[in-house]
């Protein structure tokens, strides 16, 4: 991305001016007399709120591979005071004392051997003292903790306030700008937590996920609609209405005991606008300031486009995601360090395997980089994935590491999210084939896997908390066929897979609820509360078409679980022709044929065109219905259909 723009360069003290919210607004999204308001970020000059003494981060650790740490103090009329350290091993190498005389950020070194113990930061003025505490605790995490993400595993996505209600003590806490739950509305808290999750371990077992992946825990404590959890107020802490940060730490020791990862969610490009540093602003280029509220364009090719204009890459890069989500300035290195620094304080303290990137493609891309470089040299381990909700494979590809496509840059980002295929495989389930259409499109996405260093760390999937449930959109929905062949190519395909909690029970919900998009599908768990009529956890809360979902989805994931074959197997796809799309999944052990028919009548698929991959065998056992196929040379399948076969002799 080239530098940045002058259209910001002279803006300061400026005024966000809240409207209608992004998405759109209804007039009863807000509660009673709760229309928005103006907000003001006013000048960083000392002014703003200062509710507590704030050190982040609260603790840090002794032998950390960067032996640099940058602590940042929020006080009340600190930024003239003196400091001074007296501890073994640790050296004050400089302190800046940004615009906001209520911060000051103190760099330290950190040496090898430095011990344990109590750091003392002791600032005074005249007679004023003031005392920060920093603990230097040894570090505990096993280099085993961490076990990154990989082609083997099956993520089972969670939004946790509407998964389960494990303690309804946290439903409604006092001090919180939004208290309470109102179940009967998709924007208000719905009392779901950690301890639900908890609670409900068996149930991801038993299905055969092997990861984790909740949308963000941090404390979100925002007036309105901020259950998503992706407007945090503060990095460091659990949301209380999640639980806390043991909690969460028990959750993932919980998951590795029973075999699951853990990813955890963060966002680098925004925060929300009740965040303490956002009430008090340590400097004005802290966000990305404009004269009048400025959302972005959400064009990520002007990053990489040769002609872009300056103007339209400083819209997408520095405009707004939301009104009430200040675009984070990660071209300041104290915003950058901290964002860097949170990250590497919850893999150490929480020992989770995985972060997945929000809004990747709209922060500062050479920040970006660093990020992933530190984490990496660290946790060389770690997984890593980013949200890239672009159009185009090249453009998906350019947020992946070592593609060289751009000189001298590297993103350090092992995967991305591949909307590419998602838009592939939904083609394929609604479309009827053409030269690029329908079943082609997944076909033509697959075919550009050269573009990735690695494609099978790449997250496939077929919808999410942003989109419709694939089961809703048009052309699928109440196609039991089609709901099968989308599993089917989701759990056959290359990648690491991921799916929506309640796909496995072909979830409803269409985009669009209230006009924001995805709330749809962010509905609640039926069974996760004590008071719900029905609970699908369980065989006996099912209606037969569920329970015939969730065995489906249930015989097809563990046998992908003890396969690897369907894991870091090789693939080899065929050109789609007459609407029959036929690819292999093998290794030394193992072949594996899917057969698509995505025309609306059945088909015999004379499979001579396939021998390449299909000598030495005679027959084939369908996986999820254990029917054997005792000739294969033709195969007949259903309308809108998937056969999953393992070959053998």
């Amino acid at each position: 991305m080239v530098g940045k723009s002058t259209i910001q360069s002279v803006i300061c003290g400026i005024f966000i001016l809240l409207g209608p919210c992004l998405f759109g607004q209804e007039e009863d999204r807000f509660p009673e007399g709760g229309k928005e308001s103006e907000v003001r970020f006013i000048p960083a000059d000392g002014n703003g709120p200062v509710d507590q003494d704030r050190m982040v981060p609260p603790f840090w650790w002794v032998g950390m591979v960067d032996p640099n740490l940058e602590l940042m103090l929020h006080s009340r009329g600190i930024g003239d005071m003196e400091l001074r350290i007296d501890y073994p091993g640790v050296e004050l190498l400089a302190i800046d004392r940004p615009q906001n005389p209520n911060y000051l950020f103190v760099h330290l070194h950190i040496g090898p051997g430095t011990p344990a113990g109590q750091l003392e930061l002791e600032l005074k003025r005249g007679e004023e003292r003031k005392r920060f505490v920093c603990e230097l605790r040894n570090r505990t995490l096993h280099s085993d903790w961490i076990q990154g993400l990989g082609p083997e595993d099956l993520v089972y996505l969670i939004m946790p306030d509407r998964f389960a209600n494990g303690d309804p003590r946290n439903d409604d806490l006092p001090g919180m700008n939004q208290t309470g739950i109102n179940r009967d509305n998709v924007y208000f808290r719905h009392g779901g937590d950690l301890q639900g999750v908890l609670d409900r371990l068996d149930y991801l077992q038993e299905l055969g996920i092997t990861a984790l992946w909740l949308n963000p825990v941090f404390e979100n404590d925002q007036a309105y609609e901020s259950y998503h959890g992706y407007a945090p107020t503060d990095h460091y802490r659990v949301d209380p209405r999640l639980g806390d940060n043991e909690l969460y730490r028990q959750l993932v020791q919980a998951c590795h005991q029973r075999g699951i990862k853990v990813v955890m969610d963060v966002i680098h490009n925004h925060v929300g606008d009740q965040h303490w540093f956002i009430r008090d602003l340590p400097s004005e280029d802290w966000i990305h300031q404009w004269p009048e509220y400025t959302k972005t364009s959400y064009r990520a090719p002007t990053l990489m486009d040769p002609y872009a204009s300056e103007y339209d890459r400083a819209i997408m890069s520095d405009g707004w995601f939301d009104r009430h989500m200040p675009d984070l300035n990660q071209q300041n290195p104290h915003v950058a360090r901290y964002l860097i620094q949170n990250h590497l304080w919850w893999l150490e303290y929480s020992g989770q395997d995985a972060y997945r990137v929000d809004t990747y493609a709209y922060p500062d891309p050479d920040f970006a980089s660093r990020w992933g470089q530190a984490l990496t040299d660290q946790y060389p381990r770690v997984g890593l994935f980013a949200e890239t909700w672009v159009h185009g494979s090249t453009i998906q590809a350019h947020f992946a590491q070592d593609n060289d496509f751009r000189e001298g840059y590297n993103s350090h980002m092992p995967a991305v999210t591949d909307y590419q295929v998602q838009y592939g495989i939904m083609d394929a389930l609604t479309k009827k084939q053409g030269w690029t259409d329908g079943v082609s499109k997944l076909y033509y996405a697959l075919a550009k896997d050269f573009l990735y260093e690695d494609p099978y760390r790449n997250v496939i999937f077929l919808d999410n908390h942003d989109v419709s449930r694939f089961y809703c959109v048009d052309g699928v929905d109440s196609s039991w066929n089609k709901y099968r062949s989308g599993i089917a190519l989701l759990l056959t395909q290359r990648g690491v897979h991921m799916m929506y909690n309640r796909t496995d029970i072909m979830q409803s919900g269409k985009e669009g609820v209230g006009g924001a998009f995805g709330e749809g599908g962010r509905v609640d768990f039926p069974g996760g509360w004590s008071d719900d009529a029905t609970d699908k956890f369980a065989a006996s809360g099912r209606t037969p078409a569920e329970e015939r979902a969730y065995q489906y989805v249930k015989t097809l994931a563990n046998y992908r679980k003890n396969t690897p074959a369907l894991q870091g197997g090789r693939m080899t796809q065929f050109v789609p022709v007459d609407d029959i799309y036929v690819y292999f999944r093998y290794d030394e052990q193992t072949t594996v044929m899917v057969v698509l028919n995505t025309s609306d009548a059945p088909q015999v698929v004379d499979t001579q065109r396939y021998r390449e991959r299909m000598l030495g065998f005679g027959q084939a056992k369908e996986v999820t219905s254990g029917e054997l196929l005792d000739r294969i040379d033709r195969i007949s399948i259903g309308a809108h259909s998937a056969l999953v076969l393992e070959l053998q002799p």
